[in-house]
């Protein structure tokens, strides 16, 4: 479980993220939504500590992230994977070696072993026998798919994915996401992930933040956001005609 307790974040004289407190649970998928410009990636990078916050408090299962030694920090990342916004695969690497790189430089496992663990995450991903290809040998999809093999090589405790369907097609966003949501679930993962991709949130938001102009504006799983009665959250979600359109059937149906 991952907590955010009175988290503020300032640069110069803006205040980018404003008195935020949020609760990531284990095992299930917690989405971070919002506008761009409204805070969401910043909040990410706070938590994942590729920011400082001004003030307040990062609890990793009730270890404050924010206070932590440099050397505590080192330790504490090996506990996290990391899925970007590009699959950000080494091009010059195999597929094999990509989902080794972790292993290579954190684990103390023996080559063999390393090997092992690497064929057995590619397989979990259902990319078995695409071990000898080079990143740009495959699509998109499965390229992220490497990505998530290679975060989960470590068996991570902590799971973070910057709009993981961002490039993607609606079949191969829908084949990340139920990958993402069952290895959650699987390995009981702390999982967040930042996307504006409502199909992900309807699909797989077990627990949602929306973050409007640096304020958390709301908090709630991809049920109840439907019948939600906060403006700003109704106007982001139902941007799009076909999302007003399901709300007003959904209306309709409880009438």
């Amino acid at each position: 479980m991952i907590e955010v307790r009175h988290l503020y974040k300032s640069f110069e004289d803006k205040d980018v993220l404003k008195d935020i407190n949020a609760i990531f649970e284990e095992g299930i998928t917690n989405l971070i939504i919002g506008q761009s410009g409204s805070g969401k990636t910043v909040l990410m990078k706070n938590i994942v500590g590729l920011f400082t916050p001004t003030s307040g408090e990062i609890l990793y299962d009730n270890r404050d992230f924010v206070k932590m030694s440099k050397r505590e920090r080192v330790m504490l990342r090996r506990e996290m994977g990391m899925i970007f916004q590009s699959a950000a695969l080494f091009d010059s690497m195999t597929v094999l070696e990509n989902v080794m790189f972790p292993l290579d430089m954190f684990s103390d496992m023996n080559q063999s072993d390393r090997i092992k663990r690497a064929k057995f995450c590619l397989e979990r991903v259902n990319l078995q026998g695409a071990e000898g290809k080079m990143p740009g040998e495959i699509s998109g999809g499965m390229q992220k798919r490497v990505a998530i093999a290679r975060a989960i090589a470590l068996n991570p405790k902590y799971l973070f994915c910057d709009e993981p369907n961002s490039g993607l097609d609606p079949k191969t966003s829908l084949v990340i996401d139920e990958l993402v949501h069952s290895i959650t679930h699987e390995y009981k993962m702390t999982t967040i992930i930042n996307t504006h991709d409502m199909n992900s949130v309807m699909g797989i938001g077990e627990n949602i933040i929306f973050i409007c102009d640096g304020d958390l504006e709301w908090q709630g799983n991809k049920d109840q956001i439907m019948t939600s009665t906060n403006e700003r959250l109704n106007s982001f979600i139902f941007a799009s005609d076909l999302f007003r359109k399901v709300k007003k059937v959904e209306n309709e149906e409880r009438r």
